[in-house]
């Protein structure tokens, strides 16, 4: 492609003594695309994907952001250069409200003095916010916004964690196994909130072992293998048993595979 990466890496290692995660892994994000990640179990793609994020920090190889090389300490350090990532855990508080889960850690403080110096919330204005970005990506199932995370629904939760990465999240959004507990209504619910996403030009890393997923919404599949990337498929081009066949190296990509 002549277009420039929005997210790409070049030669990451990551070694756990004599274990090595990532070996001299690389990876490209397009904008505007959703890009799937596949790789069988041990194969380095969630380091691969922690060390994109600021979970992991690389032993050598580069990182660049939107053309600019970038190094993180910290997921925070990720989510403030405008990386969000949703993992398979979620990270919401059950006790909290829908509410407060989309400001955690970002909570906004009240104008003027009640703000500043005694530290008081704008809870109007952070309830405010959530509903217009649950109802901007169209989910409107949720009535209450001051209800309790633990009260939702597994899909509903999931929906609450992606509209807040989303809705932070100003340059790639990351996703991990984003519908591996939920049934298939759920599931469907789930694949249409990260396609509307995508629609606002957030381009997506989706790492799933749900094969008829990642083939139905995906644009570019990346199959990681041995702790690197082993090639960059076109699930127009390529069956699941190729994408299946290649992640346990029982068939080398051939030209026709391949993603322009």
């Amino acid at each position: 492609m002549s277009v420039e990466p929005v997210l790409s890496a070049r030669n990451l290692v990551k070694r756990y003594g004599r274990v090595v995660a990532i070996d001299n892994g690389d990876f490209d994000l397009y904008p505007g695309e959703i890009l799937a990640v596949i790789g069988d179990n041990g194969a380095g793609k969630s380091t691969m994907i922690k060390a994109l994020s600021g979970a992991v920090r690389p032993d050598s190889g580069t990182i660049r952001l939107e053309g600019r090389t970038v190094s993180f300490d910290h997921p925070q350090e990720a989510r403030e250069a405008g990386i969000e990532t949703v993992y398979q855990q979620l990270a919401l508080s059950p006790a909290l409200s829908i509410a407060d889960n989309m400001f955690l850690g970002r909570e906004l403080r009240r104008p003027g003095f009640l703000g500043k110096y005694l530290r008081m919330l704008d809870k109007p204005a952070m309830r405010k916010t959530a509903r217009d970005k649950l109802s901007e990506l169209g989910l409107m199932t949720i009535q209450n916004i001051d209800q309790a995370v633990e009260t939702l629904s597994g899909g509903q939760r999931q929906g609450v964690a992606v509209a807040r990465a989303a809705a932070f999240g100003s340059k790639v959004l990351i996703l991990d196994e984003p519908t591996a507990a939920l049934g298939v209504k759920e599931s469907r619910r789930v694949l249409d909130l990260i396609l509307e996403v995508r629609s606002r030009g957030l381009p997506i890393v989706l790492i799933s072992h749900n094969m008829p997923h990642v083939f139905e919404i995906a644009d570019r599949i990346h199959v990681h293998r041995l702790g690197r990337r082993l090639c960059v498929i076109d699930p127009k081009n390529a069956s699941m048993s190729d994408a299946v066949a290649l992640m346990t190296g029982a068939v080398a990509p051939t030209a026709e595979m391949l993603a322009a």
